[in-house]
């Protein structure tokens, strides 16, 4: 990871973002889902 030149670094940052917000929004609906069925109050 450190090879990576600056073109590299932010073509990878770009797709780590998309990636990461995908992973979170699933992570919110799953959530979501689990409360939905199971209120913990």
């Amino acid at each position: 990871m450190a090879n990576l030149t600056p073109e590299q670094a932010k073509e990878f940052h770009e797709q780590f973002k998309i990636t990461y917000t995908a992973f979170v929004g699933l992570a919110a609906v799953a959530h979501l889902l689990v409360f939905a069925s199971k209120p913990w109050f």
